[in-house]
């Protein structure tokens, strides 16, 4: 089971939050139904991007439905992880077309269990990007290297000014980097900083945890990492041990605002040591 599900009550029923007209966010309205989700639908295409957890994909299957009017034709992959593929398998099933980065599709073949079996792998691979045309809108979809993991995907629409992160954006919290799947925290950074400068003022933001955001909101987030990432390099720097890390506490005035259930101050803490080769 991907870590974030671990220990989160379920959703029951879904939520949906209009951010333009003709894209929506879908969130788990009861308790956690995966990533944030978004759902694209028009006169000639219905697109999701993610599709939660595995257990809840027929349930979100039949919400998507309804909101939509008929069945979802393209399904996009952030990641690799299993509450943003875990319906994969569920959703191909009535014929969407699932695409994702090469490295998701890498992955998956070897443990296929998270995208709800051989069944939910994406049939389309990208490298470095792939744009749609829908509903009279672009969808701009393109690789973030050695973020989150090692097959971040973000998706931009520039007509509308609208941006789906994935997990390269947890809004509010402390963020997961994936150290396990390939991805890094220099990388996680780079990829926060290339979608900052694809946004402006107006720009409303779909995290990949947390609620509906701005530019100012990705940017405070993208600030902290800086400087957590900077505070603890001095401290590895000077030959400390991640054990003398996190008894120093140097994230110490960020845990109100940022530490939570799966990712603490101390998880982030030696996230961040261990990135740089601490011990």
């Amino acid at each position: 089971m991907t870590p974030v599900v671990q220990a989160q009550e379920f959703a029951t029923t879904f939520k949906a939050t209009e951010v333009v007209p003709g894209i929506t966010m879908i969130e788990g309205a009861d308790g956690f139904a995966g990533g944030n989700m978004a759902l694209l639908a028009g006169e000639d295409y219905v697109a999701l991007i993610d599709d939660g957890l595995a257990p809840l994909a027929p349930a979100l299957k039949a919400f998507v439905d309804e909101a939509a009017g008929r069945p979802v034709n393209f399904l996009v992959n952030t990641h690799v992880h299993g509450d943003h593929v875990g319906g994969n398998a569920h959703f191909a099933e009535s014929g969407t077309v699932v695409f994702a980065h090469e490295n998701i599709r890498k992955r998956l073949l070897e443990d296929p269990s998270g995208a709800g079996g051989e069944g939910g792998l994406p049939v389309v691979t990208f490298a470095d990007g792939v744009t749609f045309y829908l509903n009279g809108l672009e969808a701009q979809v393109f690789h973030l290297p050695l973020a989150h993991t090692d097959g971040d995907a973000a998706i931009f629409f520039p007509e509308v000014n609208v941006l789906h992160t994935g997990d390269v954006f947890f809004h509010g919290l402390f963020p997961f980097i994936d150290l396990d799947n390939g991805g890094t925290v220099s990388g996680y950074i780079a990829a926060q900083q290339a979608l900052i400068e694809r946004l402006d003022d107006t720009s409303k933001v779909i995290p990949g945890h947390g609620p509906l955001a701005t530019r100012a909101d990705l940017q405070r987030d993208h600030d902290m990492l800086v400087d957590a990432r900077a505070r603890v390099k001095a401290l590895v720097d000077d030959g400390q041990s991640a054990d003398e890390i996190v008894a120093a506490n140097p994230l110490a005035d960020y845990h109100d605002d940022y530490n939570w259930g799966f990712i603490s101050t101390e998880r982030m803490t030696r996230t961040l040591v261990r990135d740089l080769g601490g011990e």
